[in-house]
């Protein structure tokens, strides 16, 4: 059986969890479809991160922002809203 495959790429350098160590995750991921940038809490609504890996976190968005532009970039809107690759 096939497996349906994501649209989106997790960042390979973030693994950070909760800081009270009730095994919530925070998972940065890029469309590389569409260049949105997606940002995850699994298992709960919210995570507590000590400074550290709030910063590790922030990096990641910058990382996939960064990412989101290059691919949003390559594909540009046509008169009726549809996109196109160079």
């Amino acid at each position: 059986m096939l497996r349906p495959m994501s649209a989106y790429s997790s960042d390979p350098q973030l693994n950070v969890t909760d800081a009270t160590g009730n095994g919530v995750e925070v998972d940065v991921a890029t469309n590389l479809l569409s260049g949105t940038v997606r940002l995850s809490v699994l298992w709960t609504d919210q995570v507590f991160l000590n400074p550290d890996d709030a910063e590790r976190v922030a990096q990641a968005l910058l990382r996939a922002a960064e990412h989101g532009r290059r691919i949003a970039k390559g594909r540009r809107p046509r008169p009726d809203n549809t996109a196109t690759s160079d």
